[in-house]
């Protein structure tokens, strides 16, 4: 069996996100012992910014006629749906960064869909994934910030409804309390939170490797 995960998050230490997806990866090597990850840290080794382009640009011109950028693109975007398309299960550790989701992940999307097997078909039908994702304050029904999360939405509308996977969200709020002094006051409602993603994140990652067993 194998478990392809993909961060996202900008830091390789402190990492909330990368927090919770440890669990679920510990919980699903659990049922799975020796079994492979393969991994892809988006948000540390980062595509460049021109691939999408490259690519994009490849699929209107003759092959024979590529660039060396442009067949770098292609390659690439065929190794990224490759490693979705071998693994068994998908773990995707994503934050909310302003109010909107990673550039690195958005590139890393682009790149995929530029893949011909990608374009208007559920290539995940049905295969199993966890996303993990983090804010730094709260963006809940009734709090100053409801609606101000343009990060999760979009991660469900591409994992889920446009790749087919079968997806789990693990959410965690007020990640920056304890860093934030204006968000002091929410201490023990983020020491909640924390747990209850925790505890979520070691039910998911059961749940996942239990699944595939």
């Amino acid at each position: 069996m194998t478990l392809f995960r993909l961060d996202a998050s900008i830091r390789s230490h402190g990492s909330a996100s990368r927090e919770i997806a440890d669990i679920v990866e510990q919980e699903w090597l659990a049922t799975h012992p020796g079994d492979t990850v393969t991994r892809r840290h988006v948000g540390v080794d980062t595509l460049p910014s021109t691939l999408w382009a490259a690519a994009i640009s490849a699929g209107m011109t003759p092959a024979e006629e590529h660039t060396a950028e442009q067949k770098e693109a292609v390659a690439l975007a065929a190794a990224l749906v490759d490693e979705l398309l071998a693994a068994d299960a998908l773990l995707f550790a994503v934050p909310l960064y302003n109010y909107g989701v990673s550039q690195h992940f958005k590139t890393y999307v682009d790149v995929v869909f530029a893949d011909p097997r990608v374009t208007g078909q559920s290539f995940l039908a049905g295969k199993p994934a966890v996303l993990a994702t983090v804010r730094g304050g709260a963006y809940g029904a009734g709090t100053p910030r409801e609606g101000w999360d343009h990060s999760t939405p979009y991660l469900r509308r591409i994992i889920a409804d446009c790749w087919g996977a079968d997806l789990t969200v693990i959410e965690r709020e007020f990640t920056l309390v304890g860093v934030n002094p204006a968000l002091d006051s929410f201490t023990d409602t983020a020491a909640q939170m924390h747990a209850g993603a925790l505890q979520s994140a070691r039910e998911a990652g059961k749940a996942l490797g239990a699944g595939l067993a």
